[in-house]
């Protein structure tokens, strides 16, 4: 018999494959970021399905709505540099994480065989035990899966102390103060000539003003301090000829109108 979790299932189940598959393949962090959230948000289609509205809601708000998009949106905005170091700074990597692929293969195996063998079970049992699915969880939580939810808590607060331990840094020196800056400013303005004056803002000299228009200096050459290193990793940056062709066109144009005036002074 045909029911909705069913349809649900093999509608679903094709596009998370093929959205996970684009998770490990992509080479773009950001496409990778959006296949993730097409399979979660697809999981949460299939929590729906099997009358797991808690799953379903907590699938959509904190992983899709919160976590992921939060990833997503710094990616956006800060970008990553294609010059990134490959070298391993851990011994043994490699051979730890292919131990860990094959675990986790044959503990899909294992999963993907009790899911075929035998009938289905579904969630209207339990539900119905415990007088609602969000009862029938917190039941679970806080009874029989008490120690392992208590003991994943404290390992979350731990990696989340560990990472800030870690990207934690002493300050060695004393912090420099504005007038410090400056004259440091103007001792690299008279040793090397840096400007000590603000960075110059993209298409000052552009037919529109964004991000990936650099500002052209004047004689038409673009100015290399106002390009993102960001946008030059990507190779989006337009190119300098492109620019200053319309203001070179301008100039020739006004050149010649002024040779031709002289010519008919001349006459």
């Amino acid at each position: 018999m045909v029911t909705g979790p069913t349809v649900a299932f093999w509608l679903l189940a094709p596009i998370m494959v093929l959205a996970a598959l684009g998770v490990v393949l992509s080479k773009k962090p950001v496409h990778g970021a959006m296949c993730l959230a097409t399979v979660m948000i697809s999981l949460a289609v299939q929590y729906a399905a099997q009358d797991a509205p808690f799953l379903f809601a907590v699938q959509i708000i904190v992983y899709t709505g919160a976590i992921l998009m939060l990833f997503l949106f710094v990616l956006m905005l800060v970008g990553v540099d294609a010059a990134d170091s490959l070298v391993e700074t851990i011994k043994g990597q490699r051979p730890l994480a292919a131990i860990a692929g094959a675990a986790f293969v044959v503990l899909l195996v294992f999963a993907v065989g009790n899911g075929l063998v035998g009938q289905p079970v579904g969630l209207t049992a339990a539900n119905e035990a415990n007088g609602g699915n969000v009862p029938g969880i917190a039941a679970l939580l806080f009874t029989r899966y008490v120690f392992a939810f208590e003991a994943t808590s404290a390992l979350l607060i731990t990696a989340a102390l560990g990472a800030m331990v870690l990207a934690h840094r002493e300050r060695l020196t004393k912090k420099k103060r504005q007038p410090e800056l400056v004259k440091e400013r103007m001792r690299k303005y008279a040793e090397t000539g840096q400007h000590p004056g603000p960075l110059p803002t993209p298409g000052v000299f552009a037919r529109h003003n964004a991000v990936d228009t650099p500002a052209l200096l004047p004689d038409g050459s673009v100015s290399e301090l106002s390009v993102s290193e960001t946008l030059k990793a990507r190779g989006v940056v337009l190119d300098s000829y492109e620019l200053s062709a319309p203001v070179e066109k301008t100039v020739k144009a006004i050149a010649a109108d002024g040779s031709g005036a002289d010519e008919e002074g001349r006459a």
